[in-house]
Order: C-alpha cells, then sequence, then structure tokens
C-alpha cells in the first residue's frame, strides 16, 4: 500500500477508500460521510421544528400618520422633515418582496445609504433560521414606557461629561437619578445586580490585554468635552435627509481610559461587532510567554480537559475555539436582529423622535408624544443649554441609516456573553481588579472589589449596549430587546455545535443575563432553571 492509498483510508475508511483507487468495487459501508450527513439533517429538522411566535410592531407604523413615529432617516424628506409617503412605501414594498431589484428602487435621500437592508432575509446554516426569533413590541412614542426611556437620553447626553466616580457628588447626576427613580450611584446602569455592584466600567473594558507576545492597554482616542451634534434644526434637517456630516468630532491628543459617559459612546464608535468580547476572552485566555505552561484556572467545571492529566484542549473547548465561536454567534445574532429592525419594528431613533419633539414644543406641527415626554425636566434642561429641545448626539452623523430596535451591538452583545459564560467559569473570582485614575491616563487598585467573571461578562454586555444610549443613538428597550435576542440566537448555535463533539462531557452551563440558569445537553437539549 502506498503513502496514497494509507492516507485514503484513513480519511474515509479502507474499503471506501481502494473503490477510489480501483483496487476493489466493493459497496463503501455506513461511515464517518453517511454520520456527517446525519448529523447535518438532525440538527437541522430540529431546530426547524422548534416552536416560534409572530413579531409584530407596536402600532405606530399604521396608526400614526405620514410615518412620523418610524425610521425614515435617508429617505427624502418633506418641509418640517417628515418622509415622502411614496419613498416609504417602497421600503415596505421591497422589506415584503425581499427582491434586491425592489430594494434598488427604494428612493434615496441626499447622500448616505441604508444599511444592509437586505440582511434581513440572510438565512444562517447554525442555531435556528433568524426568521424564527421572537421580540415583543417596542414601545410607542406615545406611551409612558418612551417618555421614561427617551427622557433618561437627554438626562445621559447632559451628563456625558461627568466623570463616572464623581456621581454621588453631581447635582446634576442627583437630578437626572430623582427624575429617572434611581440614586446616583445605580442611575445609567443596567437592571442587573452586576450592573449595580462596582466600577461603572468591565473590567474587561480596564485590565491589560494579551496579544501574542505582548500586551496592550485599554487607552483610546477620546473627545474633547462638550463636542456635541445635531443641535440645530438646520443641522437636524439636513443629517435627517442622509447628508454626511461636515463637522468633525475634536479629539483629546492624549489616549485615556473610560472615565465617562462621552469616553464610552466612543469606543463603541468604530469598533468590529465582536471587539470587545474578543478581548475579554483573551483576558480570560491569558496566554502568552510566560503563561504557556500554567494551567487556566477560568476553564468551565464542564471542560474535559480541565481534569486531563494526558490532553489539553485548543481546536476543542480551547483558545482556537473559543475565539471562532465568538465570531459565528455575532453573524448570526446581527442576522436576526436586521430581520427584526427592518422587516417587523422599522422603530424610530431618538434623533429622529427629539426632532418630533421640537416641532411639537415650538407649535409647528403637533406629534402624539406623551406629555410626560414634553414636559420631562431633562428635555427643557437640554433646551435652556443648547437653544432647542433636539436631542444632542455625541456623533457628528448621530445615528446609523439602520432603524433602532433592537439594538445590533446589543444583540452582538448578549450572543457573545453566552459563548463567554459556556466555556470560563461564572463563579471565579476576577482578580486584581482596577479602575482609571481621574485623568484617565493610569489604572489604580481595587482591592476591595473581586467580582465574579460572570457578573464581569454581565457588566460587560450592558456597558456595550449602553454605551450606545450614551451617544443619543439607542432607547434602553432596545438595548433590553436586543441582548435577549442575542442571547437566544447564541443558545441555538449552541445547541447545534454541542452535537459536533467527541470527547465525553456534560454540556454547556451558564446563567443568563435575567438570572436564569441554562444546560445544554450534549444532545443539544435546552434545560433552562
Amino acid at each position: 500500500m502506498n503513502r496514497r492509498t494509507l492516507l485514503s483510508g484513513a480519511l474515509l475508511g479502507v474499503p471506501f477508500a481502494r473503490s477510489l483507487l480501483g483496487e476493489t468495487r466493493e459497496p463503501a459501508p455506513i461511515g464517518r460521510s453517511q454520520a456527517a450527513l446525519e448529523l447535518r439533517e438532525a440538527v437541522a429538522v430540529a431546530q426547524s421544528g422548534r416552536p416560534t411566535r409572530t413579531s409584530v410592531a407596536n402600532g405606530d407604523e399604521t396608526g400614526i400618520a405620514d410615518y412620523v413615529a418610524c425610521f425614515t432617516k435617508g429617505l427624502p424628506k418633506a418641509q418640517y422633515g417628515q418622509v415622502v409617503p411614496t419613498a416609504y412605501d417602497a421600503l415596505l414594498s421591497a422589506v415584503q418582496s425581499g427582491r434586491p431589484a425592489d430594494f434598488e428602487r427604494i428612493p434615496k435621500g441626499a447622500g448616505r445609504k441604508l444599511s444592509n437592508p437586505q440582511a434581513a432575509f440572510a438565512f444562517h446554516l447554525e442555531g435556528a433560521d433568524p426568521h424564527q426569533f421572537y421580540l415583543p413590541a417596542a414601545p410607542s412614542i406615545s406611551s409612558s414606557e418612551l417618555a421614561k426611556e427617551a427622557s433618561e437620553l437627554y438626562w445621559q447626553a447632559l451628563c456625558r461629561d461627568v466623570l463616572f466616580e464623581d456621581y454621588p457628588a453631581s447635582p446634576l447626576v442627583a437630578r437626572a437619578a430623582e427624575d429617572l427613580g434611581r440614586t446616583s450611584e445605580t442611575v445609567f446602569r443596567g437592571n442587573i445586580q452586576a450592573s449595580m455592584a462596582g466600577p461603572y466600567v468591565s473590567q474587561f473594558l480596564l485590565k491589560p490585554v494579551p496579544w501574542g507576545t505582548t500586551q496592550f492597554e485599554q487607552r483610546s482616542q477620546v473627545p474633547i468635552r462638550s463636542s456635541d451634534f445635531v443641535t440645530t434644526v438646520s443641522e437636524w434637517t439636513q443629517i435627517q435627509a442622509g447628508i454626511p456630516p461636515w463637522r468633525e468630532t475634536a479629539f483629546d491628543p492624549v489616549p485615556r481610559y473610560i472615565r465617562c459617559g462621552r469616553d464610552l459612546a466612543e469606543l463603541v464608535h468604530y469598533d468590529f461587532s465582536y471587539q470587545f468580547f474578543l478581548t475579554a476572552a483573551l483576558i480570560l485566555l491569558d496566554t502568552g510567554p510566560s503563561t504557556v505552561l500554567n494551567a487556566n484556572p477560568f476553564k468551565s467545571v464542564s471542560n474535559p480537559y480541565r481534569y486531563s492529566d494526558v490532553e489539553e484542549g485548543f481546536v476543542t473547548f480551547g483558545q482556537a475555539e473559543i475565539t471562532d465561536w465568538l465570531a459565528r454567534v455575532t453573524s448570526a445574532a446581527l442576522k436576526a436582529a436586521w430581520c427584526q429592525k427592518w422587516m417587523v419594528h422599522r422603530r424610530i431613533r431618538p434623533e429622529e423622535l427629539g426632532g418630533l419633539i421640537q416641532l411639537t414644543k415650538t407649535h409647528l406641527r403637533s406629534h402624539p408624544i406623551s406629555p410626560a415626554l414634553l414636559t420631562s425636566p431633562a428635555v427643557a434642561t437640554v433646551s435652556s443649554k443648547t437653544g432647542t429641545y433636539l436631542l444632542p448626539q455625541a456623533y457628528p452623523e448621530g445615528c446609523p441609516i439602520h432603524p433602532s430596535y433592537p439594538a445590533g451591538h446589543a444583540t452582538v452583545s448578549g450572543a457573545c456573553s453566552i459563548v463567554l459564560k459556556a466555556f470560563f467559569n461564572e463563579k471565579m473570582l476576577l482578580p486584581g481588579c482596577v479602575m482609571p485614575n481621574r485623568e484617565g491616563t493610569s489604572l489604580l487598585p481595587l482591592p476591595d472589589y473581586a467580582p465574579t467573571v460572570g457578573a464581569e461578562i454581565d457588566k460587560l454586555a450592558f456597558n456595550i449596549a449602553l454605551a450606545r444610549n450614551w451617544a443619543g443613538i439607542h432607547f434602553r428597550s432596545d438595548d433590553e430587546a436586543g441582548l435577549r435576542l442575542g442571547e437566544d440566537v447564541a443558545i441555538s448555535i449552541l445547541q447545534d455545535l454541542i452535537r459536533t463533539y467527541t470527547e465525553t462531557f456534560p454540556g454547556f452551563y451558564f446563567t443568563r443575563i435575567d438570572g436564569t440558569r441554562i444546560h445544554i445537553t450534549p444532545k443539544g437539549e435546552v434545560i433552562a432553571g
């Protein structure tokens, strides 16, 4: 037997390999190829049969005239910023048909393009189909829920430059907290215990990141203080029409650690989709010249190689797989989010809502906005500062040109948080915690703060989601819905991928952000509680 025959036999099964090489015509037994086919069929059938609920929008699109309560940025606009109805009708026709030619017929505004609406129709070959997930309706612009969410955004715009460490002593933060029913220590944080404890910013956004044979500090370029945008009616009108911004962000020449809302908003301005979850994984993996022979204490207790005396995980249950799966769930999560954004909800963005508030408060046009929002002390304070009722934006271009609900960053955060908690031990304490000094130029030790890995992953997820709110481009319900959607997507993918293992292990165990314990068995079953 020559080398070619030997290799072919090892890969394909000896009888089948010999038939390929012309040495025999005996039929191939059922082997690896058939097993692979059966596995792929089994997971596909299981996902196609999952129970689904139909997502329904909040009714603003059909219940409020002229589509003013919908996302319309980048489409042709009339005198007061409302969309030209035929342009929005063309968008509706395209998202109903899904045909590429119909998307090319959508009338365009003054420059910028719509952000990838055809992605709403993309398939995904792992986990549930992007169209199988459910989201509840977003709050209507006339609701009390929306009034509170929007008021929070106006307060965040006012508090962007207050250092997180100064919150307890800040009169402005105290006013915001009182209006929002929070305390100065808990205002603008995620609605879970992990987000309430310790510094505002997760350790995974502060600690040095191992990077091959070196490491990098997580200092970044931040804007100078008070650099807000879209605060005049003329600028708002042009930005809404899709005209690219003509003003630019002025940056501090000194790179700094995150100290305030403005710094956090800029962190998620130009990031790639799963950037901060990749760096979190690298911190937990802690690979490098000085650690390569050490046993990693953060491995999940269900990792089979945690207990092996002979093998170490790499392609499976190790660095290569963890970093790969973060990207896999990201792609799937964004497809599910884009489906909800474009095909179902088409929710108005906060900057667009600011225009409706401006028109209503100045009596140019009347829109069905909650009286609680129109009389919000945050809106009044912004007006006294800028001269308009528009929501100040942290980015020169304002929001991206895709609908608000759910938030893409939040959906990715939810998905990636599941991967991290599946592979790492949530209950392990994270040592060596730090916080920035007032200047943001160095890190100070926090010897009395030792959170669990799971708590800091959850805080990271909320940090990245709410960072977009600090920019003025998302509502809190966008984030909370996105986090939940991302978790659902990632769980469905883990259901499929867990069945590819040959190692003996009990499955993945982790805790969802809402505190629900999840067990994914080796057969792909999801057990909650």
